[in-house]
């Protein structure tokens, strides 16, 4: 096992390319190591990633530059999991000899394995991970071990003790999902009652989380949960500290989003919410020895999505009681 690999997951949300990661380890079965090729704002998960062994970013350059790069590192081969234009017009250039990506699209012949996406055959049900992994299968890949895996550093754990001020209990609540920041109508109400609950039921310093983008809502949450001890840390922690922090955690409390991930992937007691009738629980739910799903409750209006619902109101609305029966669940 003298070759090398390249996991080019360019794309989506940091979700997205800590679920790819499994892709690694089971690449990991046929080939000596596997690298990462992935955006900026992902590269420092991954390198956190012990299934991957170094990461290099796409950071949206010339094409040629960056398939030379990849050329002079010699791969054996290349997986694609964000398949677009530019990836598999990289991978060619490159001149990796073995290139797996998605079917059915206009750029798929630059592929010398292609492979049809499960949800495009009406698959709601499988999760990412094995809709991923069926790209390593092209290779005569895969793995058993469905957990994906984040180690903080040291640095990371420094970090940690100083934004929770040293405790060894508490739980984060996040209450923030890739549009939230976008969409100025995105409810508190609904995180601040949760806030206030998870507080109140079981004892414990709550912690709200969130990117800088974020901060405002969190602080809004924290400051409307009506508890004298929900603080919010939004935008204080990068991906390292926050994964730091969740092992600390005695329970991550989320909507389903990239920091969900990231705590089921430290071993910490997960609840994911999924508040939308448009997500797909199943497909992606944590991978962790302990999480549990809190799935939608609100009907939605007819077409209703994340992206261009009209007031949040399942947000507004969440069923607290269902949820801190989850986190009780994962608790005891």
């Amino acid at each position: 096992m003298s070759e090398r690999a390249l996991l080019y997951c360019a794309g989506g949300g940091l979700g997205d390319s800590l679920v790819a990661s499994l892709v690694a380890r089971a690449l990991r079965g046929r080939f000596a190591g596997v690298d990462a090729l992935t955006l900026p704002g992902h590269a420092a998960l991954l390198e956190r990633v012990p299934d991957v062994d170094a990461v290099l970013v796409d950071s949206g350059d010339g094409e040629r530059a960056l398939a030379e790069a990849l050329s002079a590192r010699r791969y054996a081969a290349a997986v694609v999991t964000w398949a677009t234009r530019r990836t598999a017009r990289v991978a060619q250039l490159a001149r990796i000899p073995l290139r797996v990506g998605q079917a059915r699209r206009f750029y798929s012949f630059r592929f010398t394995h292609r492979v049809v996406v499960r949800s495009e055959r009406g698959d709601v049900t499988s999760h990412w991970s094995d809709i991923l992994l069926d790209f390593a299968r092209a290779l005569e890949c895969d793995t058993t071990d469905r957990r994906y895996r984040v180690v903080p550093t040291e640095r990371d754990e420094q970090e940690a003790g100083e934004a929770c001020a040293g405790e060894r209990s508490f739980l984060l609540l996040a209450p923030c999902n890739a549009v939230a920041a976008a969409r100025a109508r995105w409810p508190r109400r609904g995180w601040a009652a949760l806030a206030g609950a998870l507080q109140a039921s079981f004892g414990l310093r709550v912690l709200v989380t969130g990117s800088p983008a974020e901060a405002h809502i969190a602080d809004d949450i924290a400051r409307a949960a009506d508890a004298g001890d929900v603080t919010s840390i939004a935008g204080r922690t990068g991906v390292g500290a926050f994964a730091a922090l969740a092992r600390r955690a005695a329970a991550f409390v989320g909507i389903t989003t990239g920091s969900m991930h990231v705590a089921a992937a430290v071993g910490c007691r997960t609840v994911g919410i999924f508040p939308f009738q448009s997500d797909f629980p199943e497909r992606w739910s944590p991978l962790g020895a302990k999480t549990a799903v809190v799935r939608p409750s609100f009907r939605c209006h007819d077409g209703d999505t994340k992206e261009r619902c009209a007031d949040y109101a399942c947000i507004a609305s969440l069923d607290v009681p269902r949820i801190l029966a989850a986190t009780a669940s994962l608790l005891q």
